[in-house]
């Protein structure tokens, strides 16, 4: 089976767009969206009744941090993000805060496991930025491969036969086979709101027979889609962000 993962769409209708085109390309057999539906973008409503459209067709939808902060749960966002959410919420249909609400915190497929952050405290939304905090992922389930997004920066993670945890940063259209002999955890960079230097949205594909991952990035029009946040009263500071990469 090939899925096509989706991270961080965070309310940019125009890379969410620009991704489903990607992946549609790309031949997948099912969609994953690893939480963060909504934040920081203009287009909360859209966005998520379009996934939430695609979750009705056989996708898997998981919760993140600003989908938990949006539909209130108490969730730690700086002044920000925070802002963001304030502005998204009431911006929310019912059907959608209700989708948003009641999606899971992880979910397994085979020897797969999707979850938002990571998963050893899914509920903490920790950030895997290291060889450690990956190790603690990995360790905490049996799963072979974990996907995870949050981080808004692609990278890869291996642990060894001999316990040691292998850093690789991902580059983008390279296939990256995963062998059943090492456990791993993939980390999505962001469709919506990438901080790797790359503005284009990114996605990932994997081949369940192949055992192949593979990054991808998928170009949109970011100054587009900057103005809209800004022509909606957003913080300067997103449209900035969604320029220049960062």
């Amino acid at each position: 089976m090939r899925f096509g993962i989706i991270s961080d769409v965070h309310a940019n209708e125009l890379a969410l767009e620009a991704c489903l085109a990607a992946v549609s390309r790309q031949g997948v057999d099912r969609l994953i969206f690893l939480g963060d539906i909504v934040g920081y973008g203009p287009d909360p409503e859209a966005v998520t009744q379009r996934v939430a459209a695609l979750a009705g067709q056989g996708a898997i939808c998981l919760k993140g941090n600003h989908d938990a902060a949006s539909t209130g749960s108490p969730t730690f966002m700086n002044d920000v993000a925070q802002a963001a959410i304030d502005w998204t919420r009431p911006r929310l249909s019912e059907g959608s805060r209700r989708f948003l609400a009641q999606l899971p915190m992880q979910q397994e497929v085979d020897d797969l496991l999707f979850v938002h952050a990571e998963a050893s405290q899914p509920e903490s939304w920790i950030y895997v930025t290291d060889a450690a905090t990956a190790l603690r992922s990995i360790q905490a389930v049996p799963a072979r491969i974990t996907f995870c997004g949050h981080v808004h920066r692609p990278q890869l993670y291996g642990l060894t036969a001999t316990g040691k945890v292998v850093t690789h940063t991902p580059r983008s259209e390279v296939p990256l086979p995963l062998p059943a002999q090492r456990r791993w955890l993939a980390v999505a960079g962001a469709a919506g709101q990438p901080r790797d230097g790359n503005p284009a949205a990114s996605f990932m594909t994997y081949d369940s027979e192949s055992r192949s991952l593979t990054y991808h990035r998928a170009a949109y029009d970011c100054d587009m889609a900057a103005q809209r946040l800004r022509d909606v009263g957003l913080p300067d500071e997103l449209g900035r962000r969604l320029v220049e990469g960062v």
